[in-house]
């Protein structure tokens, strides 16, 4: 684990404010959208994304707009974190014209490349290779862009994660390998299908840094991006970092996810991410309770007025299915 935490006192304050913000939005999406969802208003499934936010915070307010992402079946919070747009993600989730796949893609095919968000995809691993194929195209452009690429544990079995970073390795491509690992691919735990603890030791393999780090705190995940988009901006490389965490959640809506111990459950809920970081803004005399209280109003509004604009906006007309196809 990274021991070292950078100090709040070292970010501006609207940086810090930016995070908390963020983190809540994402909680409140994903509260919203399991509320949505028990109502009968989502077609397909949803994999909810609360628990993890500290990871996609940390790592997305080190990146540009300009740098890219690539994003898995629990893509919500990679989308927002990377500042799509909340009322198009509730419209595509929700199956509707106005959202960012015109309603065909659902919760697991959300995508803006405006802001990078070059995609999530529900094939497990899928966004390795993509990312890789990102990291290609800034080297041969020769700008400093760089791309994170979010996945879970349970991917980095899958060949797409050994042969990415292989090339991503030996061609130096400016790529951020974010591992988040909520310790169960859907529901088989990490210890059952692997001898190694920590994910970041295959680094090793490829002679590329890999770093364990405390998923849960927002401060530690951004320190550690941080210092990997710095080298790989400078055109050193890819580094594998991986953030343990833990989804409140089962893995979809329909997992009651009862395999998990109830002791372990509870003890992650205790280091609930937002909670952390809220309780030290407050130590740290950053924010008041008075602040955050507004903070929260306001991105619980902009959440309301997402949902409404996605229950108002239309459904794609049956003609509309092969338009937008390609393959």
């Amino acid at each position: 684990m990274i021991g070292v935490v950078r100090s709040l006192m070292e970010l501006p304050k609207e940086k810090l404010v930016e995070m908390y913000r963020k983190m809540f939005e994402i909680r409140s999406f994903e509260e919203k959208v399991f509320e949505l969802y028990a109502q009968n208003m989502v077609p397909g499934t949803i994999h909810l994304y609360a628990g993890e936010e500290a990871v996609a915070v940390g790592v997305c307010s080190n990146l540009r707009k300009n740098d890219y992402i690539t994003s898995t079946h629990r893509g919500h919070g990679h989308c927002i974190a990377k500042g799509a747009d909340p009322k198009k993600i509730m419209a595509e989730i929700l199956g509707k014209k106005t959202g960012y796949c015109k309603g065909k893609g659902g919760s697991m095919h959300i995508a803006d490349f405006s802001v990078g968000m070059l995609g999530a995809t529900a094939v497990v691993g899928a966004g390795i290779p993509i990312a890789v194929g990102a990291g290609l195209s800034i080297k041969l452009r020769g700008t400093d862009q760089v791309v994170a690429c979010f996945f879970g544990e349970g991917a980095s079995n899958q060949g797409t994660f050994h042969e990415g970073i292989n090339l991503a390795a030996i061609w130096k491509l400016p790529v951020l390998f974010i591992c988040e690992n909520n310790l169960y691919a859907m529901g088989t735990r990490q210890s059952r299908v692997m001898l190694i603890k920590n994910i970041a030791d295959r680094a090793a393999a490829y002679g590329i840094p890999g770093v364990v780090v405390d998923g849960n705190d927002v401060l530690a995940v951004y320190e550690a991006a941080g210092k990997a988009v710095e080298r790989a901006r400078k055109g050193e490389g890819p580094t594998l970092i991986e953030c343990k965490t833990y989804r409140h959640k089962g893995h979809s809506r329909i997992d009651p996810a009862k395999y998990r111990p109830r002791e372990e459950v509870e003890e992650w809920l205790r280091k609930d991410p937002i909670k952390r970081f809220k309780e030290k803004l407050l130590k740290e005399k950053l924010l008041s309770e008075v602040e955050i209280q507004g903070i929260e109003m306001e991105v619980t509004n902009e959440i309301e007025k997402a949902v409404k604009f996605a229950v108002e906006s239309p459904y794609p007309k049956p003609e509309e299915a092969l338009e937008d196809v390609y393959a």
